[in-house]
């Protein structure tokens, strides 16, 4: 057994591409290794900006031998399959084998394929790997790429090492021949290096200012900006995905503190951090909770200085990063956001739907009536539809229009200087919220109003004008507005009806998906909203959480178990109950004995014709007694109540199945069975519809 090593250098791997092009180089070199028949141990792949890299642990030398037989049509066959077999195969007739199959003599096609060594597999799979390795985008290069037949590779390729063992592997990809050698850091070490294998792979290559391994990268970057933090008394701000994208843009990273002009905290310092981040990869630094005038860069050297040239450059190119910011902060402030929000009529937000400043009204009109209506409790109507009409105001302004990612946090930041209170500030500043499911929800009641009046509008005119979500397609994100109404609402227990009909279903689904992370089951949600008329999700959740704790109980199962007995009969016999009384188990069965429309129906029904046994007995009282207690406590929003009324009814339902013939000779008796179990079907449905539970 062998370890083999694959390098395939090439210009800088764009950082954000690395993670995938790892998973592609492991996926093609397995799939090409499966293919020829070879084993393979543990791989482990690695990136730099200018590498991939591969090690694959325990490789024989030589292929097994492999015998292949086919089987094809009888002697007695058409000529024309017998041609067919053969193209398939490639052989002649004469290199067949005849065999008796079920007393019927059929063509076989054995093809006896010796084993191969392993490094000609390897130099056919490296190329076809190359050739076929799926970048995001890629390129051609050189005067080769004057033909679309050319190599393509992210960035020139120039490089590539392929070593079994301590044995080259030869092959060779549009000019580039596989070798031995390799180079190591572009500015610290930028000679030749020349491989022994895969063993010495890692070690090798650190010698030459080059850690290959990308997680020890993302290590070191990670422990030494905090240490470079705290070493001036500061906070580094953790930033994970910096973290990695710092690692895929060096090879031997140096994580160095620099400062800026402390008056450039004046600017919004979410705006400098993500100047910091985005334009110049840096972390940014805290102090006693707040944002400090200082940043840490990620140097791809070893400075003789110590590194004070690098940041003194940074720091220059940072300088003029804030100073536009700073610039945009200014002029923004000088136009108030009820000018800006005038703007928004240039923009269309939907060729159906209007203008953004369409939206924004309807907005305002929908956050108003929250308000007034009392949907969001202690919410001023005046603020709502202020806040509302600013919402989207920060759209138009400069510094949105540099970082769209700011938008709304810098209409909140515009609107406290202006003067307009904190309340319409943080409900601009918070309407967009909650984004994901980590994100904070607004719980004052101007930012619930506007945040709901936005989400539930862009919903209702989507659906209005059929664009609904589709698959995997959801190109105005509704799914994220459903999930963000959801949790708007049943953080702050608002109770009001969501929506109808086609909405409403889709809330249900989205419902399910933010409930399952709680723990709630998908299908007793569907029990509850399969009852029709619910739509005040914060009283549909409680009756979903009641359900689930009943049905985990030993009374819950077990009256599940006879619902699902009763279900099963009834809709056996075709059973539809009584279709002009009503079976619903109320009380007094004879409140409408006055009525005379209703008398000849009474008349009918009557005593019971016969004496019923005990348990059908027990039964009806239970029934009396449960089916009105669990309509008044679903009523009266008592759904533990509700789930202790029928809980009541497990025993005699119980004993009923255990001692009473439900299709009985007689019809009179058949008939008024059936009756009751459809009677205790309505009583369970008065709490959820049973038949939707699994289980």
């Amino acid at each position: 057994m062998n370890d083999f090593l694959l390098e395939l250098r090439s210009e800088e791997i764009p950082a954000r591409m690395q993670a995938g092009a790892r998973a592609d180089l492991e996926k093609l070199f397995r799939k090409e290794m499966q293919d020829a028949g070879v084993s393979v141990g543990g791989i482990t792949v690695y990136s730099t900006p200018r590498r991939l890299a591969l090690i694959a642990k325990g490789l024989p030398l030589q292929t097994q031998a492999v015998r292949e037989e086919t089987k094809g049509p009888a002697t007695s066959a058409p000529e024309q399959a017998l041609a067919g077999f053969l193209r398939k195969t490639g052989l002649d007739k004469d290199q067949l084998e005849v065999r008796d199959i079920k007393g019927k003599d059929t063509y076989f096609a054995v093809v006896e394929k010796p084993g191969r060594a392993v490094a000609d597999v390897l130099a056919d799979a490296i190329p076809a790997i190359i050739r076929a390795f799926p970048w995001p985008k890629s390129q051609r290069w050189g005067a080769a790429s004057l033909s679309p037949e050319s190599l393509r590779w992210v960035r020139p390729l120039s490089g590539i090492v392929a070593i079994l063992g301590d044995e080259l592997v030869e092959c060779a990809v549009e000019g580039i021949a596989s070798g031995r050698v390799t180079k190591g850091h572009r500015f610290l070490a930028p000679g030749e290096i020349t491989l022994s294998g895969a063993d010495t792979y890692v070690e090798t290559l650190r010698a030459a200012y080059v850690l290959v391994d990308h997680a020890e990268r993302q290590d070191l970057i990670r422990s030494k900006a905090a240490e470079a933090a705290s070493a001036a008394g500061l906070t580094l701000v953790e930033d994970e995905g910096l973290v990695i994208e710092n690692a895929g843009l060096t090879e031997w990273p140096v994580p160095l503190l620099g400062r800026f002009d402390e008056d450039f905290l004046e600017v919004p310092p979410e705006t400098i951090q993500l100047t910091a981040r985005v334009n110049q990869k840096y972390f940014v630094c805290e102090k006693d909770g707040k944002l400090a005038d200082a940043f840490v860069c990620t140097a791809n050297i070893a400075a003789v200085d110590g590194g004070e040239g690098i940041v003194a450059g940074n720091r220059k190119v940072l300088a003029a990063r804030l100073s536009d910011a700073r610039f945009f902060w200014e002029q923004d402030r000088k136009t108030p956001l009820s000018k800006q929000a005038e703007k928004l009529g240039r923009i269309t937000f939907h060729e159906k739907l209007g203008t953004v400043a369409d939206k924004v009204e309807r907005v305002a009109k929908l956050a108003e009536w929250l308000a007034a209506e009392g949907i969001v409790p202690n919410c001023d109507p005046v603020l709502a539809r202020k806040a509302a009409e600013l919402c989207k105001a920060d759209l138009v302004t400069e510094m949105v229009g540099e970082f769209p990612e700011l938008q709304g946090l810098m209409g909140g930041y515009y609107a406290r200087a202006e003067g307009l209170g904190d309340e319409i500030a943080d409900a601009i500043r918070d309407h967009y919220k909650p984004v994901g499911a980590g994100d904070d929800v607004p719980t004052a009641s101007v930012s619930v109003a506007v945040a709901l009046a936005d989400k539930l509008d862009t919903l209702h005119s989507f659906f209005e004008i059929d664009e609904k979500p589709t698959g995997s397609k959801d190109p105005f994100a509704l799914r994220r507005s459903a999930l963000g109404v959801i949790r708007l609402i049943t953080d702050n227990n608002l109770r009001f009806g969501v929506a109808k009909g086609d909405l409403l279903e889709f809330f249900a689904d989205r419902l399910k998906v933010q409930q399952k992370e709680a723990g709630v089951r998908h299908d007793l949600i569907d029990a509850v909203f399969a009852l029709g008329g619910e739509d005040d999700l914060v009283r549909l959740l409680a009756r979903v959480h009641a359900l689930q704790a009943f049905v985990q109980t030993d009374d819950g199962a077990n009256l599940l178990a006879g619902y699902k007995r009763a279900n099963n009969i009834l809709r056996k016999e075709g059973f539809a109950g009584d279709e002009r009384i009503a079976r619903t188990g109320d009380e007094d069965p004879m409140e409408n004995v006055d009525d005379p429309d209703m008398a000849q129906i009474y008349a009918q029904r009557g005593a019971l014709s016969y004496t019923p046994e005990p348990a059908e007995q027990a039964l009806m009282d239970a029934l009396a007694a449960a089916a009105p207690k669990a309509e008044s406590d679903v009523a009266a929003e008592d759904f533990a109540g509700a789930m202790a009324a029928l809980a009541s009814l497990r025993a005699p339902i119980d004993a009923f199945f255990n001692d009473v013939t439900v299709n009985d000779s007689d019809p009179a008796k058949r008939t008024e069975r059936l009756g009751l179990l459809d009677r205790f079907r309505a009583a369970v449905h008065k709490v959820a519809d049973f038949s939707r539970i699994e289980g």
